[in-house]
């Protein structure tokens, strides 16, 4: 098992580095990752030396596009939110830009740090803004509502390797069922369902060895791939095609 899981990570490793790609800006180099916001483009942070140390931002990125999406962060208790969500991360707040300071030793996870906070922030003020579409997961979360099913909400937990990984959804373990842990795909794609794969690998072993993991799948607009259906079930994630939430309920909801 140990073996198999090792070449699981060593395949989103390798994913990751062929899917990041690096562009000089100026005195910044621009990383281009494999990550993906609610506009299905790719993230993409900045980096420069500055005092001896590695500056990683987002250049004001994520905090600019909500508020041109009309979701504005001016009332006390979504600056309050803000910071909490930051905070979990170790990210700062700098005049509307998200970042975080990096050493050579600690580069890669401050800077997956960074792009879980700028997931974290885009969904948790997305959700707020009354002028914009529900999105894909809060209508989970009313279908998780209408059908009783208990969870917490976007739950963070540290994996073997260190890096943290943002869950949608937990649900407790019952008497019937193991702690179930859930991520929700708005656009599902090999390389979504990659990522969200190597979250469950890291996570799983520091987690109560029963536990199992889902992701729902969008498929209102577009039939999920069999491509990525074997991906999440490689790697021990069962699948949730959204037109077939149904067939989940028993055991999310017990």
């Amino acid at each position: 098992m140990i073996v198999e899981i090792q070449q699981l990570l060593d395949q989103y490793l390798k994913w990751l580095r062929d899917k990041t790609t690096l562009r000089q800006v100026r005195d910044w180099i621009e990383i281009t990752t494999p990550y993906l916001d609610r506009h299905n483009d790719y993230i993409q942070i900045y980096a420069r030396k500055e005092n001896g140390e590695l500056l990683l931002t987002d250049d004001g990125y994520i905090l600019e596009d909500l508020e041109l999406s009309g979701c504005k962060l001016e009332s006390p208790k979504r600056q309050q939110l803000l910071r909490v969500t930051l905070n979990g991360f170790g990210v700062q707040l700098n005049q509307g830009s998200l970042q975080i300071r990096a050493s050579a030793d600690n580069f890669a996870l401050r800077k997956h740090n960074l792009i879980q906070a700028m997931l974290a922030v885009n969904d948790l003020f997305y959700l707020a803004g009354p002028s914009v579409v529900s999105p894909f997961y809060e209508d989970v979360v009313s279908w998780l509502d209408l059908n009783e099913i208990r969870y917490t909400p976007k739950v963070k937990f540290t994996g073997t390797s260190g890096f943290d990984h943002l869950f949608d959804f937990v649900i407790p373990k019952s008497r019937q069922y193991p702690e179930r842990i859930v991520k929700t795909i708005n656009r599902p794609s090999r390389e979504t369902a990659q990522a969200v794969a190597f979250s469950w690998i890291d996570t799983k072993e520091a987690r109560p060895f029963e536990s199992k993991a889902y992701a729902f799948l969008n498929d209102s607009e577009t039939p999920v791939s069999t491509g990525v259906l074997e991906a999440l079930r490689d790697c021990e994630v069962t699948p949730v095609p959204w037109s077939k939430r149904e067939d989940a309920r028993n055991a999310l909801a017990d």
